[in-house]
């Protein structure tokens, strides 16, 4: 198991450290301690499933060391009276206003005011799940307790927790410095690795007897519909599973089912064909039976007598058997038709070694062993505690298809960032259970394009498969439009991908990450920022009957004014409101110099490739910075993995007191879109290099019902490498938009009494001769539900400069 070594650094520098006969404290930085209480004094230094690198740079502290102990750095004071660590003898005080009464961390002291982390599966779930603790607190401390997790031997493999009293844990004092304490995670556990660019797209997965002609037929059926896809899931069917040969339930099998799968490898080659990588589930706990084609092969490797056809036991911690379990069961299904797999562990934390959990072992090696070669690895496997970041991507369980599994799932998501794991994969639409509610899927598929992963599934059930075109019209529609928007954001996702490994941010943040001395960033659980440009509101409740609108509530972070990225509605920032949507819109904000980058194709291919042009959405207002990043390698879907890695870079700045935006780009297409600027500058310039090139440029603005924004297509470049301006004028703003036209749709679309209509209509019409304050309390003093009215004071109050411009 050697080629299973890892790097790790996990013992910490001696200056770092202050030890006694039964203790040890190690100080990590100014802001994080290790604590270990060990009876024997024998304490531990090699790598855990938590740590992997304590070797980090020594801080700046002071001790006290007399009777009792003290450690003292510019933030935090830790008192010890060296006893067996309890609530009485071990006591720590930030150095800062963390909250109102400066409350200290105590051993032992259950927290209150932990922000949360994640939990290991949704199965089940119908609503909130316990999601543990993470590493954020209100407080300003939290606590990783480490004692009990499995080890690294360093040579290729794991090994248990010594014996006895011990305990090992590590101190997380960063106040309200949460995307400091971040850091510090990743520092001591390892960076959340790069996923590969196909995992950003579409997965299409269900639990269904497929036969391969019929997944295929399936995968060009969606490719017909302009539907893109990038990962095809095989669920457990593929394998024998109710075979007369199969001597036990079913769920573990390595043999294909060649009723369903006659000939995998043609099955690979048709799917790649598509562009579509491939993904097989399996249930790895009831080993492998004799009948299985692998048996013989894998027997003769760890010495198994067949004589009696006994079956060989799933054992993960036997170092022989997980090398055959990889090298020879899993290579050899690799080769006819396997990418990655799909690690469905369901059978808890136990193995024959106490503290070591199978979870553990099978998402660290497979995850390892995926990565030979050069690959860029990837599994889908369950999370399985602190550290598990480093094995993308999560699979949460079998979701119920209700609304509060829905309701929870966004929250849930962005939680998991407290903990560092970045990478959920959720059953989007849901799994089992449930009813058919056609406006509750839609949503949720919405939700999906807004995760980190978006994977459709279903169960066997013939009624709950996520075909787009199973739905009704409206939401076959919405399905397929977002379907496609998720494809159009992998430039995005793709860029966000690798920064944030290399700069310790996973792609969905809370808000209060960003505001944390805010309340109203608490108060939004469910919103997040989906990188740093975009902030999104999902849509979690059933939609209104008589206006056909579903609501959210948000809070606008102070970046200026906002813009929704579908609509063109410009918001002003720094406050809390209501949001209303139909079921073909979702609020996704973008604030003041947000620069975001999409596919140019409104219908883009399978696989997620590198595009041949792409569309720049800028946002005006403030300046602006994006730095655009490509694999090489995913130019095209047939290139070798093993080929040499060359990062492409683009890069667009804005400056807006010029007006000026400059884009250092590949030869390829390229179009920009200004939201919210509905009318061309009298004075917009448009240069290639040196050269102007305004009237060889497309050039439009557009209103509703399009998305209100001044639209740049420009000419070709000149060579492989170049660079284009475009001059706005000094000091752009977004347009103050009619709203009219969009309210009078609205009203249209009510369902209510037309003299309802009639007099929600004659404020809107007023809306520019009167005064604000005037105009909404007319429209209060109408009586009319909240989610009546609501919409309505949502679009005039949206921006304050409108009100500005009547005065």
């Amino acid at each position: 198991m050697d080629k299973y070594t890892f790097s790790t650094h996990p013992k910490a520098e001696a200056k770092s450290v202050i030890s006694g006969p039964n203790y040890r404290f190690t100080v990590l930085t100014d802001r994080l301690v290790r604590y270990e209480w060990a009876e024997d004094g024998n304490f531990e230094d090699r790598a855990s499933t938590f740590a992997i690198n304590r070797n980090l740079p020594v801080p700046d502290f002071r001790i006290i060391d007399n009777a009792g102990l003290e450690i003292i750095t510019e933030h935090f004071h830790l008192s010890y009276d060296k006893e067996r660590f309890s609530p009485d003898g071990m006591v720590a005080h930030l150095n800062a206003r963390t909250t109102k009464y400066g409350t200290a961390w105590r051993f032992g002291i259950p927290a209150t005011m932990n922000l949360g982390g994640t939990a290991r599966t949704l199965d089940l779930c119908d609503g909130r799940c316990d999601m543990g603790h993470g590493i954020l607190s209100k407080e300003g401390f939290a606590v990783v307790d480490d004692s009990k997790s499995m080890l690294f031997d360093g040579h290729g493999f794991v090994a248990g927790r010594l014996p006895g009293d011990r305990i090992d844990g590590y101190l997380f004092a960063y106040g309200r410095d949460y995307k400091a304490a971040i850091k510090a995670l990743y520092a001591i556990s390892g960076k959340q690795p790069i996923v590969p660019r196909y995992a950003l797209g579409n997965w299409w997965s269900r639990y269904y007897p497929y036969h391969q002609d019929e997944y295929v037929r399936l995968m060009r059926e969606f490719r017909t519909r302009d539907i893109p896809m990038s990962v095809a899931v095989l669920d457990m069917d593929w394998h024998l599973v109710s075979d007369e040969r199969v001597p036990h339930a079913g769920w573990t099998g390595y043999t294909w089912n060649r009723k369903l799968f006659p000939d995998p490898k043609a099955f690979r080659q048709q799917i790649h064909d598509l562009d579509l990588k491939i993904t097989l589930n399996d249930h790895p706990h009831n080993g492998v039976h004799s009948h299985e084609d692998s048996y013989e092969e894998m027997a003769k490797f760890i010495g198994h007598d067949t004589k009696d056809k006994t079956p060989i036991l799933f054992d993960p911690t036997n170092p022989k058997f997980m090398e055959a379990f990889l090298c020879i069961l899993h290579r050899k299904l690799e080769a006819e038709a396997c990418d990655f797999w799909w690690i469905d562990w369901q059978q808890g934390s136990y193995s024959k070694i106490p503290g070591i959990d199978p979870m553990w072992l099978l998402n660290h090696f497979q995850y390892l062993d995926d990565g030979r070669d050069g690959k860029v690895p990837l599994i889908l496997s369950r999370y399985a505690g602190p550290g598990s970041h480093r094995y993308p991507v999560g699979f949460s369980g079998d979701t119920l298809v209700t609304w509060a599994s829905l309701e929870f799932q966004p929250e849930f998501t962005a939680t998991a960032s407290n903990i560092g794991y970045g990478w959920w994969s959720h059953d989007i639409g849901g799994h089992i259970h449930g009813s058919r509610d056609d406006e509750l899927v839609t949503r949720w598929v919405q939700l999906g394009v807004f995760s980190p992963i978006m994977r459709l599934h279903s169960s066997v059930s013939r009624w709950m498969s996520k075909e787009p075109w199973l739905y009704r019209s409206e939401s076959a529609s919405a399905m397929t439009k977002f379907l496609q928007v998720r494809h159009r954001l992998v430039p995005y996702l793709y860029t966000h991908n690798a920064v944030g490994s290399a700069d310790d941010e996973p792609i969905i943040q809370p808000m209060y990450w960003s505001y944390p001395y805010q309340e109203e960033a608490y108060s939004v659980p469910n919103q997040f920022f989906f990188g740093p440009e975009l902030v999104v509101v999902p849509i979690v409740q059933p939609r209104h009957r008589q206006t056909d609108l579903a609501s959210a509530k948000a809070w606008l972070p102070p970046l200026g004014r906002h813009v929704d990225i579908f609509t063109g509605t410009v918001y002003d920032g720094d406050r809390e409101m209501t949001l209303y949507r139909s079921l073909q819109e979702y609020p996704v904000l973008a604030h003041e110099g947000s620069i975001i980058p999409l596919d140019m194709d409104e219908v883009p291919r399978n696989g997620c490739l590198n595009p041949t042009g792409l569309q720049m959405l800028i946002v005006v207002g403030r300046d602006g910075q994006y730095k655009l990043l490509e694999d090489t390698r995913d130019d095209s879907s047939h290139a070798d993995q093993q080929i040499h890695r060359t990062q492409r870079v683009s890069e667009f700045q804005f400056t807006q007191s010029e007006g000026r935006l400059t884009a250092k780009v590949n030869r390829r297409l390229w179009s920009f879109r200004f939201l919210s600027i509905t009318s061309v500058p009298k004075d917009l310039k448009i240069m290639i290099n040196e050269t102007e090139q305004t009237e060889l440029a497309k050039i439009q603005g557009t209103e509703y019902p399009d998305v209100p924004s001044l639209f740049i297509q420009c000419p070709p470049g000149p060579s492989d490498e170049y660079t284009i301006t475009i001059d706005l004028g000094s000091n752009p703003q977004m347009s103050v938009i009619d709203h009219q036209p969009r309210l009078e749709q609205m009203i249209l679309d009510y369902q209510i009494e037309f003299k309802m209509k009639n007099r929600l209509w004659g404020i809107v019409e007023q809306y520019e001769k009167r005064p604000l304050h005037v105009t909404l309390g007319n429209l209060m003093a109408l009586g009319y539900d909240e989610a009546i009215v609501g919409p309505i004071a949502e679009l005039l109050l949206a921006d304050s400069r409108a009100a500005r411009a009547r005065e």
